[in-house]
């Protein structure tokens, strides 16, 4: 099996319920982190790390993000009309980042379903898988990080983190042991998902970035839907382990759970203020800014 990630699976067919009602109409994925939307700094991410095919797992609705990555006419010779060339540019830059495949999810059952979704576009190879609204701000991209792991190990890697306190009952949570050849790779023993946390067997826990390897696919068409009838994709994970090794990786890099409303609003602040033509300005209204 080649090491090597050439595709990127991004489950966005979720209905974005927790940022109603912005996203009645518009999708989640799409909402703005400063200028860019959620999802494009995932694929940046993915490219990044080597990928040069997306495949985005849309539903009803989505279509902005087929629009967002695709050519716009108009808005490029109005541009070009106006010698707004940076602004071209800017436009244009989405549309050159990677091959981009859509494949539609009919229903909503489960991020487990989601992946299984892609199983034609990925074929017979391992593959990354990377959830939207988790945004890391990271010097090397974290899946950069993850897929220089996966050349190491050959088995599939679940980006972690250490959660502190109850928040662990948030997550899937790994038990793991450290391996000996490399302390930021976590070999699995079993995964919990959303444990309390009293039985939790660890505070390592699961963040939106997977590389799997393709038997992931045969799991996922043979496990027990769980709750709301939704195939969960930790449970996919549980049966590989009884076939293949697999791995909890602690990359470098801060995690913003963009998903939640003030994770966004927090994510929001910190990539404004490391902009060069945001950030001054932006610190001195801070500053004064009564609170």
């Amino acid at each position: 099996m080649t090491k090597t990630i050439r595709k990127a699976v991004f489950p966005a067919a979720g209905m974005g319920t927790r940022f109603l009602p912005a996203t009645k109409a518009t999708p989640k994925e799409m909402l703005p982190l400063v200028d860019k939307p959620l999802i494009q700094y995932g694929v940046e991410e993915a490219v990044a790390a080597g990928c040069t095919e997306i495949i985005i797992v849309t539903g009803r609705g989505k279509g902005t993000m087929e629009d967002h990555f695709d050519r716009a006419p108009e808005l490029e010779a109005s541009l070009e009309k106006r010698g707004k060339h940076a602004l071209l540019d800017i436009a244009l830059s989405t549309t050159k980042l990677a091959k981009i495949t859509y494949v539609r999810q009919p229903e909503a059952l489960g991020l487990g379903h989601a992946v299984l979704m892609a199983k034609e576009l990925v074929g017979d190879e391992p593959f990354a898988v990377l959830l939207p609204d988790d945004i890391v701000d990271a010097q090397t991209p974290c899946m950069k990080q993850m897929v220089e792991a996966f050349a190491k190990t050959g088995s599939s890697i679940l980006g972690s983190e250490v959660v502190e306190g109850d928040a662990i009952q948030n997550y899937g949570c790994l038990a793991c042991a450290p391996d000996a050849s490399d302390s930021r790779l976590l070999k699995v023993s079993d995964m919990v998902e959303k444990p309390k946390p009293s039985e939790a067997p660890s505070q390592n826990a699961i963040i939106g970035r997977y590389i799997l390897t393709p038997r992931i696919f045969e799991m996922l068409e043979t496990i027990t839907p769980g709750a709301g009838g939704e195939l969960q994709l930790t449970d996919g994970i549980k049966a590989l382990l009884q076939y293949e090794s697999v791995y909890g990786f602690t990359y470098e890099g801060k995690r913003h759970d963009a998903g939640d409303k003030l994770g966004f609003l927090k994510a929001t602040v910190e990539f404004a203020l490391q902009r060069p033509d945001l950030g001054p300005k932006f610190r001195e209204w801070l500053k004064n800014f009564p609170l």
